[in-house]
């Protein structure tokens, strides 16, 4: 069994400006750089023996951070835990969205959910894998992190995934378990706990 604990890249402008990312890669901010240090400290409280991480700027940066704060080598990129691509939203504001794609219209070029949990289990699964009893980081983004929730939980109904959180898991085998949404290790953003999980992007609440 291997433990994961799966971290959301620190805040970016678009983050802050509440603009959908995808695949467009934003570099973090000074808020974003600080969040990433933090959790890097929370996590010195965990035998943690590596670090994963999507190639997108914000992720690998918040990686890379992390893992200096943990004493260890450079994270290991996998193209596969890059964030769900959005399509023709991506760099639009939620308010642009609900103007030029009502609700019920469908986003062009817009990656299914089931296509992005389709590259996102295996991923991880492949990582616990090369790690047997181990704990390990992987850091990625809000639409691949809840690809593992919603397979862990289908009906979970959890609450926005906040920059630089922390959810943990146990991987056996092919069982993906979910231990802990926002670990209690994570505490930088405790206080923005609300709201349902689809507010931290609107794209994410046209699909099923």
């Amino acid at each position: 069994m291997t433990d994961l604990y799966l971290v959301r890249h620190g805040e970016t402008e678009w983050n802050r400006l509440r603009r959908i990312q995808g695949l467009t890669d934003i570099p973090l901010n000074d808020t974003g750089r600080e969040q990433a240090r933090r959790t890097g400290m929370l996590l010195t409280r965990r035998p943690i023996a590596r670090v994963y991480a999507s190639p997108l700027g914000r992720a690998r940066e918040t990686a890379e951070i992390i893992a200096r704060e943990l004493g260890l080598s450079e994270p290991e990129l996998r193209d596969a835990l890059v964030e769900r691509n959005y399509g023709a939203a991506e760099g639009m504001s939620f308010h642009e969205i609900d103007v030029t794609y009502p609700p019920g219209s469908e986003v062009p070029g817009r990656e299914s959910r089931e296509v992005v949990a389709a590259r996102v289990i295996p991923a991880l699964q492949a990582i616990a894998a090369e790690h047997p009893g181990e704990s390990i980081v992987v850091v990625s983004h809000g639409g691949a992190i809840r690809a593992a929730l919603t397979t862990a939980e289908p009906h979970g109904g959890f609450a926005a995934i906040t920059n630089g959180s922390v959810h943990s898991f146990h991987v056996d085998g092919d069982d993906l378990r979910l231990i802990a949404f926002d670990d209690p290790i994570e505490i930088a953003s405790a206080d923005v706990r609300h709201g349902d999980l689809d507010t931290q992007n609107a794209v994410e609440a046209r699909d099923s």
